[in-house]
């Protein structure tokens, strides 16, 4: 009886979040048409997001790693950085980066303005400084007019980190066939229904895959190696109760977003499946929620099935998000 009653409290909870979060998204998105200052912000952040001149030799911007096509991720295990440096974790998607609570995959910055200022300074990436890139970008008229226009100042890093920041805000997703199915405007396969079963109620998945966007904030260590070349947040926390932890990532658009894991690792969903199958490797930190079970070939494909529901195709192809015409 008490397990029945937890499984409803937490159902109901994730229905009543799912509307909560869905009717702030569709909030923001009147918002968006509707503010004029926000509307410049938005247009500003685009136009920074895809200038290469944000990285020291001006050859990759952030729209490098980030490709619309696969919900702004990388298909590749490490993305490129100046001069083919690479970084050492996987490019993680944007996909309704503005609901995150914390950012990076330790977890450790609490604002999107915050992680910006990451990959334009870190030296496998774009290897610039915020001064430096503002000094470059004020000579640029169309800038300096908006940054005025908006921001009441000329182009500097609060600028910059401000006008993308707006710009990643409007990357909402929520038009995938889960959403719908969820509206009641379309209905699911059986091997979906069954796959959205496994994933809700025989496995578990919603421990650590629990908010709106499937992911909760939190760091953990799910057992993907016994030895971590990455720290993860112990890199930043400096406790051992944290040594090879990482965020919980969303899981909208999942299905588009491989390599998977921090470290690009695992290359398919089917990876990820029998990785948490086997129970993952011994760690010390290993979190309690990651435990050995048994899926049928069949109930494989239904769970994947399922991922491939939370694929918002129009998201990869809403025009606004595209590089603005010069």
């Amino acid at each position: 009886m008490k397990l029945i009653l937890l499984f409803l409290s937490f159902t109901l909870f994730f229905i009543f979040s799912y509307q909560r979060v869905d009717s702030e998204l569709k909030t923001l998105s009147v918002k968006i048409k509707s503010d004029d200052s926000l509307a410049l912000q938005i247009k500003l952040g685009r136009m920074l997001f895809y200038d290469k001149q944000l990285s020291r030799d001006s050859t990759i911007s952030c729209g490098s790693c980030h490709l619309q096509e696969f919900a702004f991720a990388d298909t590749l295990q490490f993305s490129n950085g100046i001069k083919n440096r690479k970084p050492i974790r996987n490019t993680p998607t944007l996909t309704n980066i503005g609901q995150n609570q914390r950012f990076m995959f330790d977890g450790f910055l609490t604002t999107l303005e915050k992680q910006i200022i990451v990959p334009i300074e870190e030296h496998n990436e774009m290897d610039f400084s915020l001064l430096e890139a503002s000094k470059r970008l004020s000579t640029n008229k169309k800038y300096q007019s908006l940054a005025k226009k908006v921001f009441k100042r000329n182009v500097d890093p609060f600028v910059i980190t401000r006008a993308i920041a707006a710009f990643e805000r409007s990357f909402i997703s929520n038009e995938s066939k889960y959403d719908l199915m969820k509206a009641g405007k379309v209905l699911f396969s059986t091997d979906e229904k069954e796959g959205m079963d496994l994933f809700f109620n025989k496995l578990n998945c919603t421990k650590c895959h629990s908010d709106q966007n499937f992911g909760n904030h939190l760091t953990f260590n799910n057992g993907l190696s016994e030895e971590y070349s990455d720290p993860g947040r112990f890199r930043v926390t400096q406790k051992e109760e944290d040594k090879a932890k990482f965020k919980v990532p969303t899981l909208r658009n999942i299905a588009l977003t491989r390599p998977y894991m921090h470290d690009g690792s695992l290359p398919d969903l089917l990876s990820v499946i029998r990785h948490y199958e086997s129970g993952g490797h011994k760690h010390v930190n290993k979190s309690e929620f990651i435990q050995a079970f048994k899926l049928t070939e069949k109930e494989e494909k239904q769970l994947i099935s399922f991922l491939e529901t939370l694929t918002d195709k129009s998201f990869l192809k809403n025009k606004a998000f595209r590089p603005l015409k010069r």
